[in-house]
């Protein structure tokens, strides 16, 4: 095995020590336990990702990313903007139906937990989740809307939207508290955050993602 197999190698190993012991223990998970579960040591932690929250950033990016792929397969490319919310919510429905829903849910708020209680361990899952984030603008910009095209400033007010919306719906449909909740709705409102001027008069192009950010599919 070359060395650049075996660092990949204590890379993946190490993130998937950290993803289980972070599910389990949130905030109070311990660097030398994670090491420990992939057979390494803490120095192996500070050689690859530079500290415990740089280990949790790249934890992040690793949880979010098949997310964006899917995100970017369910979306079809030559829909106008409603067509392209319409198959994102349609995404995000679906994926409150799958196996692992439930653990996916506790591990966003056992992140969000530690974002709040570690003041270094939150700038990095912030820029984790904006980094991904900017996929999902990338997705929206530049389609066609009532006979104009999507800024990338209209685009990120809407992922703004988006995100803060879908991810309310997804906890309250696996919470068993919005039972009514199918594909349709969360297209139809997902569809409703368009269908107004509020979202798409955003003025000039500069600035970034609006709000802060949140662990997810549509927050990435």
């Amino acid at each position: 095995m070359t060395r650049a197999e075996t660092k990949e190698r204590n890379r993946r190993a190490l993130l998937d020590a950290a993803f289980r012991v972070v599910s389990r223990d949130g905030h109070r998970a311990r660097l030398d336990e994670i090491a420990e579960r992939a057979g390494l040591t803490t120095g192996a932690v500070y050689s690859l990702f530079g500290s415990k929250s740089g280990l949790l950033g790249a934890l992040v990016t690793d949880y979010l990313q098949p997310h964006y792929e899917e995100i970017e397969r369910a979306v079809p490319a030559d829909a106008d903007l409603l067509g392209a919310v319409d198959a994102f919510a349609r995404y995000y429905r679906r994926s409150c139906d799958a196996a692992d829903a439930s653990a996916d849910q506790s591990l966003q708020f056992t992140l969000l937990d530690m974002a709040l209680h570690d003041a270094e361990v939150g700038p990095r899952l912030a820029a984790a989740v904006r980094a991904g984030e900017e996929r999902l603008i990338a997705l929206f910009t530049g389609r066609p809307h009532e006979g104009a095209t999507v800024t990338l400033r209209q685009a990120q007010r809407l992922a703004t939207a988006l995100r803060a919306v879908l991810i309310g719906l997804s906890q309250g449909v696996l919470l068993g508290l919005a039972p009514g909740a199918d594909e349709q709705y969360f297209a139809d409102t997902a569809r409703a955050l368009v269908s107004g001027a509020s979202l798409l008069d955003g003025g000039g192009e500069g600035g970034g993602p609006e709000g802060g950010p949140s662990v997810g599919p549509s927050a990435g």
